[in-house]
């Protein structure tokens, strides 16, 4: 019998949009398909975009699991806070990020993320949370001192959407980071230091267990899952999620409101390890 027609070894999982509801909820089916899972031995990865700082509502869910946080950028123990592993990008290619988007996307404003914090410019106004100092730099390259787990950057006009910035920075980014989006309809970019992804970094921890692609299955909705999407043998796409992603995975899954990611764990569940 063939490893895709076992019980997966480890299930690797975006977040938002895919097991987190848009009012920051994980169902009960939800919790009870993941501790299932957990109980069978199966190793359970939060493949996130996510900062440390957002993941401790995720460890008072689920008790166990570990943290894949800042798009690939690092192996995060949730339990416990603590960094384990990073791949951070370098002040030279924070540099010339800024310098390259600004020249193809003249409006576009910039933030930059570590651990705990980030800091922005005065034109990028914060979704979420906002700046260590809540007030912002006029040019983020003042205070690009440091190596950093992220940039963000955003239109915060709306002027382009997430989609049209990430096709015009995939051309001006080459070879210099890494580049993606996890919402279509925000108008902002996820960068990383070149080649780090959610792919990229699953299949070097998953190596490291003696995991295989074949033996592992990932659910994901926006481009910055499909890295991951890609790399597993068995992925899905949510059926709510970025068009593109069902170029990527290679099944799709219900809504993540209807639970589509727990009733493909309990299919999963039933197979023979």
């Amino acid at each position: 019998m063939s490893a895709v027609t076992r019980r997966p070894k480890l299930i690797a999982t975006d977040l938002d949009g895919t097991i987190v509801a848009h009012y920051g909820k994980i169902s009960e089916r939800t919790k009870a398909a993941f501790n299932a899972a957990h109980n069978l031995g199966v190793e359970i990865f939060y493949v996130t975009g996510r900062p440390p700082r957002w993941m401790p509502e995720i460890a008072k869910v689920f008790p166990f699991g570990h943290g894949i946080c800042a798009n690939g950028a690092l192996l995060y123990d949730i339990h416990n806070e603590r960094v384990l592993e990073e791949w951070a990008m370098s002040v030279d290619s924070q540099i010339e990020t800024v310098n390259r988007l600004r020249r193809s996307i003249p409006e576009i404003s910039f933030a930059v993320e570590w651990h705990n914090y980030f800091l922005r410019e005065k034109k990028y106004v914060p979704r979420w949370d906002v700046g260590q100092d809540n007030v912002g730099v006029d040019d983020i390259t003042e205070i690009i001192d440091s190596s950093a787990i992220k940039m963000m950057a955003r239109c915060s006009n709306q002027e382009l959407s997430s989609d049209q910035m990430l096709r015009i920075a995939q051309i001006e980014l080459e070879g210099v980071a890494t580049v993606t989006h996890s919402n279509p309809h925000d108008s902002l970019l996820e960068i990383n230091a070149h080649g780090i992804s959610k792919g990229e970094t699953l299949s070097k921890i998953a190596a490291r267990y003696g995991i295989s692609a074949d033996e592992t299955v990932a659910f994901g909705d926006n481009p910055n899952d499909f890295s991951m999407l890609a790399w597993a043998s068995r992925s899905w796409a949510m059926a709510d999620g970025h068009p593109d992603a069902v170029k990527y995975a290679k099944f799709v899954a219900e809504p993540h409101e209807e639970d589509g990611v727990a009733k493909e764990i309990e299919k999963l569940l039933e197979l023979p390890e």
